[in-house]
């Protein structure tokens, strides 16, 4: 496993495929352990003048909770790969068992705080900049309240892109 560091405005890929398509992992850690969850919402771009990632997290998702007590977090990209992996880190809670193992995937550290896995081809740390609710009265078309059935609506956090690592 070697990876290079490049900036985040040299990372190549098709962010709507990276996020919506191919998936991605959260993965946030408490200090002694992690957790991750698959996402297929998000989004990446700049906004007040830095490289930034946006995820969203429901409150009942086990991660959230590592989310909450972490300032970074990681963002695993797998390049279309892993597909059965990913679909276990998503139907699965790591409070009902070791879905990362259950996956098949390898965590590693990827500095004193933070993972992610040997099977991910690009990498991004991020650190948290701005975490706000998603609410209901700011939703202008009433068609998406549908995907809020429970009331559960997702935190959103904007998180500045520290470092990306891609798989040499």
């Amino acid at each position: 496993m070697s990876y290079k560091e490049i900036k985040a405005q040299d990372l190549s890929g098709n962010t709507f495929q990276m996020i919506g398509s191919d998936w991605m992992l959260v993965t946030a850690a408490d200090g002694e352990r992690f957790n991750t969850m698959t996402a297929s919402w998000g989004g990446m771009g700049i906004l007040w003048n830095k490289p930034v990632a946006f995820v969203f997290i429901r409150p009942q998702r086990y991660t959230y909770e590592f989310t909450e007590k972490s300032d970074t977090l990681t963002l695993s990209f797998f390049g279309g790969k892993e597909r059965e992996a990913l679909t276990v880190c998503g139907r699965k809670s790591g409070r009902d068992c070791d879905k990362v193992a259950e996956a098949g995937l390898t965590p590693f550290k990827i500095d004193e705080v933070d993972y992610s896995f040997e099977e991910a081809e690009v990498i991004l740390k991020c650190r948290k900049i701005y975490v706000d609710d998603i609410k209901e009265c700011g939703m202008i078309d009433p068609s998406i309240i549908n995907n809020y059935a429970a009331k559960d609506f997702h935190r959103v956090y904007i998180c500045e892109i520290e470092k990306v690592l891609v798989k040499e």
